[in-house]
C-alpha cells in the first residue's frame, strides 16, 4: 500500500508538470494572433491568458469526465498494474510535449497525452484495456472535424467582416477597430482553454484516485483540491509563455490582420466552448491553426504558406502515435523491471527534460525576440500593398474610366469642330484672295 501510495503521488506531480507543458504550450492558441496584429503586448497577453485560463478551468468538469470515466476501461485492470501504465503513458506525453517545444512545432498536447496512455495501456494491459468506441466519438472524429469547421467558420466571418466593411478599404487595412474586438476574443479562446485543456490533467489524476480506492468510481467529478492544483498549474505554465510556439503560428502560417484574427479567435472560441459542453477532448492548438488558415484563406490577396501549414499538420498526424510509442517504451520497461523500471523511467524523463531544456537554452526565444519575426513577416510573405479590389470597386473604377473616356471624347470632338472652323476660314480667305488677284489682272 504504502508503494502505491509513494506511486499515486509520483503520478499526480507528473501529471502537473504535464498540465504546466500543457500550459506554455498551447499559450500560442489564445494569444499568437492579437500579438501579430498589435492588439495585445506580449506579456500582457500572456498574462490575460493565464488568468482566463485559471477561470476557465472551474466552469465545466465534462472534458475530465472523459478522460477518467471514457478511454480506458480502468474497472478490471489491478492498482499494481494500472499505476504504473499511467505513469508511462505522462512519460511519453511529456516527452512529446517538451520535443515540439523545442522545435516551436504548435502539436498536440491533447494528442500527446492520450497516445501516451493508450500506448502504455496497450503494452500494460492490451487491447482490452482500451474503450476505442470512446476513442472513435471522443478524440479521433473530434480531432478530424474540428479545426476544419473552425476553418470554415473563420473563411465566413473574414469574408464577412471585410465584406461589411469594404468602405474602409482606402485606408491601411482599413479595420484597426477590430484589435479592440480581438482583446475580447482572444479571452475567451484563453477561457475556453481553461475548460478543455486543465480538465484532462484532473481526469488523469482523478483515475489514479479511482484506480487505488481513494475516490469511489461512482463518482465522476474531480475533488475540488484536484480542480484547484490543476487550475493553478495550467495558469503558470501559461503565464511563463510558449514564445517559440507563438512565433510559429503567429507569422508562420499567413500575415494576420486584425480583421482575420478577429474572425480567427471568435471561431476557436466557439468551438472548443461548444466541444467542451459535450465532453470532447479537442486539441486547441489544432482548432486554433485551422481558424488561422480559414481566416487567412478569407482575406483578399492574403498568402497561405502551405509548407508551414503542412509541417504543423505532420506534427498532428505523429503526435498520438510517437507519444504512443514513447509511452510504451516507459510502460515496457516499467513491466520488466517493476519498481526499478518505474525508477528507471523516472531517471529517463528527468534526463530528457533538462536535456530538451538545455537545448533551447541554445538559441532562446524570449518576449523580447519572440515578437519581431511577426513585425516583419511581410517581408518573407508575397502579398500585395493593398488587397485585390472588389467588384463594387471594379465597378466604381469601370465607371469613372468610361466617365472619363466620354469626357475625353466630348474634348476631342470640340477640339476637331474648332480645327475644321478654322481651316474653313483659312480656306475662304485663300479664296477670295485668289478672286481679287483674278480680278486685277
Amino acid at each position: 500500500m504504502e508503494t502505491a501510495a509513494l506511486l499515486v503521488v509520483l503520478v499526480i506531480l507528473l501529471a502537473l508538470f504535464f498540465d504546466f507543458t500543457n500550459g506554455f504550450h498551447d499559450t500560442a492558441n489564445a494569444m499568437a494572433t492579437p500579438i501579430a496584429t498589435g492588439a495585445l503586448k506580449p506579456k500582457t497577453a500572456v498574462l490575460l491568458a493565464a488568468v482566463l485560463n485559471l477561470v476557465g478551468a472551474f466552469l465545466s468538469t465534462e472534458v475530465s469526465k472523459t478522460v477518467s470515466h471514457g478511454i480506458i476501461h480502468e474497472d478490471g485492470i489491478q492498482a499494481a498494474v494500472f499505476l504504473p501504465m499511467i505513469f508511462a503513458g505522462l512519460i511519453g506525453a511529456i516527452t512529446w510535449n517538451m520535443l515540439t517545444w523545442l522545435l516551436g512545432l504548435p502539436s498536440s498536447s491533447s494528442h500527446a497525452l492520450f497516445g501516451g496512455l493508450i500506448g502504455a495501456t496497450l503494452v500494460g494491459v492490451g487491447v482490452q484495456g482500451i474503450d476505442f468506441g470512446m476513442v472513435l466519438s471522443k478524440i479521433i472524429l473530434p480531432a478530424l472535424i474540428a479545426p476544419v469547421t473552425a476553418g470554415i467558420i473563420a473563411f465566413v466571418a473574414t469574408k464577412a467582416a471585410y465584406s461589411i466593411t469594404r468602405r474602409y478599404d482606402g485606408k491601411p487595412d482599413g479595420r484597426d477597430g477590430f484589435r479592440w474586438g480581438q482583446i475580447f476574443t482572444s479571452s475567451l479562446v484563453a477561457l475556453a482553454h481553461g475548460t478543455n485543456d486543465a480538465q484532462k490533467t484532473m481526469g488523469v489524476i482523478t483515475l489514479a484516485l479511482i484506480t487505488v480506492g481513494w475516490q469511489n468510481a461512482d463518482q465522476a467529478d474531480p475533488y475540488l483540491w484536484v480542480i484547484i492544483a490543476c487550475a493553478v498549474t495550467i495558469a503558470l505554465g501559461t503565464y511563463l509563455g510558449g514564445w517559440r510556439i507563438i512565433r510559429t503560428l503567429g507569422k508562420g502560417l499567413t500575415d494576420v490582420k486584425p480583421a482575420q484574427g478577429f474572425s480567427a479567435e471568435s471561431a476557436t472560441a466557439a468551438t472548443i466552448l461548444a466541444s467542451s459542453a459535450f465532453g470532447f477532448a479537442l486539441s486547441t492548438t489544432q482548432v486554433a491553426s485551422g481558424s488561422v488558415i480559414g481566416s487567412g484563406l478569407g482575406r483578399r490577396g492574403s498568402t497561405v504558406r502551405w509548407r508551414t501549414a503542412g509541417r504543423i499538420a505532420i506534427g498532428w498526424l505523429l503526435t498520438l502515435p510517437a507519444a504512443g510509442a514513447v509511452g510504451a517504451l516507459a510502460a515496457l520497461i516499467a513491466l520488466w523491471l517493476g519498481g526499478w523500471g518505474i525508477a528507471i523511467d523516472a531517471v529517463l524523463a528527468l534526463a530528457v527534460i533538462i536535456g530538451l531544456f538545455l537545448r533551447s537554452r541554445r538559441d532562446a526565444v524570449t518576449p523580447a525576440n519572440a515578437m519581431s519575426d511577426v513585425a516583419e513577416s511581410g517581408l518573407a510573405i508575397d502579398l500585395p500593398d493593398a488587397p485585390p479590389p472588389t467588384r463594387r470597386q471594379q465597378r466604381i473604377e469601370q465607371a469613372k474610366a468610361e466617365a472619363k473616356a466620354r469626357k475625353q471624347a466630348k474634348a476631342d470632338a470640340r477640339a476637331q469642330g474648332k480645327n475644321g472652323t478654322r481651316t474653313k476660314s483659312t480656306t475662304a480667305v485663300r479664296d477670295e484672295a485668289s478672286t481679287e488677284k483674278g480680278t486685277g489682272e
